[in-house]
Formats: structure tokens, C-alpha cells, sequence
């Protein structure tokens, strides 16, 4: 089971990516708002690091950027369970500029 900190780190590098896309595109937090059909402070909170969207949201945030889900999820994996790390991890690796 993940545990409070690998999701957190999650978070942060979902926001940055969304940012980061979003400023890409030229596209405001209202813009994005009318695409994604979200709310702006939702999409600001999620841009901050402070929520971990769902499934459906990171969907609709990608069709709103014209990018596919996998832009958004640059960076962030799985790790596999071994004998040395029993149950598996999120990691973050190095951020795309």
C-alpha cells in the first residue's frame, strides 16, 4: 500500500506537470476551466500539489490540454516489490524542463 508521503510526492509532480502543460498550450486556469469542465481552484489546488486528482479528473485535464494522460504522468512510477523492498513504491524521477 502507498504510503502518505509517496502520494504527496505524487501530487506536487502531477501539479508541476499540469503547469507546466498547461503553460505550454497557453491555456489560463479559467481556459482550462471551461475545457476540463473543473473548477478553477479545484485545477489551482491540483496545479499547487495539494490534491491528487482521480482517474476521471487527470482525463478530463488532459483532453483540455490536447495532450495524452502519459504527459501528465511524466515522471512518476511504480517500483516493484523485491526480497530488500517488500510491497511496491511510487518514485518520482527527474522533473522534465
Amino acid at each position: 500500500m502507498a504510503r502518505r508521503d509517496d502520494s504527496d510526492q505524487l501530487a506536487v509532480r502531477f501539479g508541476r506537470n499540469l503547469f507546466r502543460v498547461r503553460r505550454a498550450t497557453g491555456l489560463s486556469q479559467e481556459d482550462m476551466r471551461l475545457r476540463a469542465d473543473l473548477h478553477r481552484t479545484h485545477i489551482g489546488a491540483i496545479e499547487r500539489g495539494r490534491r491528487l486528482p482521480r482517474l476521471d479528473t487527470i482525463i478530463k485535464l488532459a483532453a483540455g490540454s490536447e495532450v495524452p494522460p502519459a504527459d501528465l504522468l511524466d515522471g512518476m512510477a511504480w517500483l516493484l516489490p523485491s526480497a530488500d523492498q517488500p510491497g511496491g513504491r511510487f518514485i518520482v524521477v527527474g522533473e522534465r524542463r
